[in-house]
């Protein structure tokens, strides 16, 4: 019995004086700024070049790997990269802040809503540009314009909040909804 103990004591000793049984944390390492940048970085990262030394290390290590794929992009590829780039670039932190959250609201969706939001975007892409202008404009309008605070209701008179049928809307869906 005695012997077991010491064989305990012993083994909690030696892992508390191991180096695991200890967290270490090493700072993150800094990435480069833009003019650290090499010139196939920069043509590949252009559209960030004013954003890029704002940004942590996190998000641009995660750019330079797209950085790093992307001259194995068909030039069609680059193009859409870049415009994707360039309209990332326009959004404010809590834009971006918003389609994060959408996305991963996506990502965690069932299959059959997933495949109704790509079918209203496909529909979406196949309007005449006038028509999502329109829809662009009227989205805007609608998250700059302020909401009505709701009244005041005594809680015993309160209706249980009804499900909305997506939060997922795309302006086809506004569209539709005329």
């Amino acid at each position: 019995m005695a012997r077991a103990r010491f064989g305990l004591i012993l083994a909690v000793a030696l892992w508390l004086a191991s180096p695991l049984g200890h967290a270490v944390v090493l700072p993150p390492l800094p990435q480069p700024s833009w003019t650290e940048l090499n010139a196939e970085q920069k043509h590949a990262l252009a559209p960030l070049a004013s954003h890029w030394d704002k940004m942590s290390g996190f998000q641009r290590k995660k750019w330079l790997g797209i950085a790093q794929r992307y001259p194995s992009l068909s030039p069609e590829e680059q193009a859409r990269l870049q415009r994707r780039m360039t309209d990332w670039a326009k959004l404010t932190p809590d834009e971006r802040k918003q389609a994060r959250a959408k996305y991963k609201s996506l990502q965690k969706a069932p299959p059959e809503q997933k495949k109704a939001v790509k079918q209203k975007w496909e529909e979406y892409k196949d309007l005449p540009e006038p028509e999502k202008a329109r829809l662009k404009a009227e989205a805007t309008q609608k998250r700059t314009t302020p909401r009505p605070t709701p009244s005041k209701q005594p809680a015993a008179a309160k209706s249980p909040p009804t499900p909305s049928a997506s939060s997922l809307t795309t302006p086809v869906d506004q569209a539709a909804s005329r």
